[in-house]
């Protein structure tokens, strides 16, 4: 075991991480985020920041705008979790994760006070995050918030431009079962003065972000109000092509992704929207960094799993939808998608809503029911059985990549096999 491998062992098992357990790694208040920010001298202090919110899209959104900032020529931050293979994709610098010996380093200089305070997993990697970040003197950060917004630990920055993407159910026991109730908590992350672009007008919700706005002064801007992207098209080159308008009038024409999924049709123009606000406020970031940034946000920022098509004949392709909300933007995509048969590589883990997900699923595509080598996955006979109830029917796998084995043993050329569920599915399907 090298020496980077055994610090990553004692932070999971050391301190309560969310991904593997649940509920009882959460920390429904900012105490130790303070302590630790004052422990390290307020490093979210010494470097300026876009935070990012929302249940689904913040991730591609926070990529993107990453991407965007790197590309016009700073240097960049970006924090985002959980990840898939490595701990350190969650931290990066102009793309580059932060190198193993820095974070062994880091974590053994301070591993005693961690011992003493006992924060959880996601408070102490924010901590190395901003530190990491004010350390290297980053101009900008872009920071993902990890759940909710209010009493999230990122939730200290005073950034210069608050985001907020799609709301939907998730995380139902933190945030409440309603749409209104995971806004406000959403909505925690509107600072005062500061602008906020808000991702979709839903008439149940719009009025919470409205109301945040308002009392603290905060400019809002509703992204689809500014730009509109009705369609787009997938290239021989594998990169979409977007159909940017303002109104009645084609703006950033020709705008291309290494993104391929079709969900970016949402995501496209609350990052837009945001690069305005932030050229508004003075930041220098040119139309040609806009194309260069967006064209090669995957290879810019390392971001997987958004419909990620990896291999071909027959298409492989992982996707790390897990909500009632991301499965539907799914199934949108595979309506878009031509293929055979879909063969479809499904785990979830325990703590979902499993059954709004199930009864959306399309009943013909062939199943394989998996689950991810953490605690928190949901047994694959007990998704199996649960999936029965709604007409879906397959096999049932102990493991990921034998699922994906069994999958592509089974497929032709012209199939689909999509892994999906859980990003934590995901993760066990790129790695291995």
């Amino acid at each position: 075991m090298t020496k980077y491998d055994k610090i990553l062992e004692w932070l999971y098992s050391q301190l309560p991480m969310y991904q593997r357990m649940g509920k009882a790694a959460y920390k429904a208040d900012l105490d130790n985020t303070l302590k630790l920010d004052e422990y390290f001298g307020h490093p979210h202090e010494q470097f300026r920041s876009i935070h990012v919110a929302g249940t689904n899209g913040k991730g591609s959104v926070a990529h993107l705008l990453a991407s965007v900032l790197q590309s016009a020529g700073y240097k960049t931050g970006l924090y985002t979790s959980p990840h898939l293979i490595d701990f350190r994709e969650r931290i990066r610098i102009n793309g580059a994760m932060m190198p193993k010996k820095e974070l062994i380093s880091w974590v053994e200089r301070h591993k005693n006070f961690f011992e003493a305070l006992q924060p959880s997993f996601f408070e102490m990697t924010v901590a190395l995050a901003f530190d990491y970040f004010a350390s290297q003197e980053v101009e900008i950060a872009v920071v993902e918030v990890g759940m909710g917004g209010r009493l999230d630990s990122t939730n200290i920055l005073i950034p210069e431009v608050s985001v907020i993407t799609g709301i939907a159910k998730d995380h139902t026991e933190f945030l409440g079962n309603t749409l209104v109730s995971i806004a406000k908590e959403k909505a925690g992350i509107i600072k005062d003065g500061i602008p906020v672009v808000i991702g979709e007008k839903r008439p149940e919700i719009i009025d919470v972000f409205e109301e945040f706005a308002g009392r603290l002064k905060a400019p809002l801007y509703l992204a689809n109000q500014y730009f509109q992207v009705p369609y787009s098209v997938l290239a021989n080159d594998g990169k979409q092509y977007f159909n940017v308008r303002r109104g009645k009038r084609t703006v950033f024409p020709e705008l291309y992704s290494d993104l391929e999924g079709i969900v970016q049709r949402k995501n496209l123009p609350v990052v837009l929207e945001t690069l305005e606000v932030m050229k508004h406020n003075k930041w220098t970031i040119p139309d040609e960094a806009v194309y260069a940034g967006i064209a090669n946000a995957k290879k810019l920022t390392g971001l997987k799993g958004r419909w990620d098509i990896v291999e071909h004949k027959p298409n492989l392709v992982f996707d790390t939808a897990h909500n009632e909300e991301g499965i539907k933007n799914l199934l949108k995509q595979l309506d878009e998608t031509k293929y055979n048969k879909l063969h479809l590589v499904l785990g979830m883990v325990s703590d979902k809503n499993i059954d709004k997900v199930l009864q959306l699923l399309p009943r013909a595509a062939c199943y394989y029911f998996t689950q991810a080598g953490i605690p928190r996955a949901l047994d694959s006979k007990i998704l199996a059985a649960k999936a029965g109830y709604y007409g879906l029917n397959g096999s049932i796998v102990s493991s990921v990549p034998l699922a994906l084995e069994k999958a592509k043993e089974e497929a032709e050329e012209d199939d689909l096999i999509l892994v999906t569920g859980s990003t934590y599915i995901v993760a066990d399907a790129v790695g291995e």
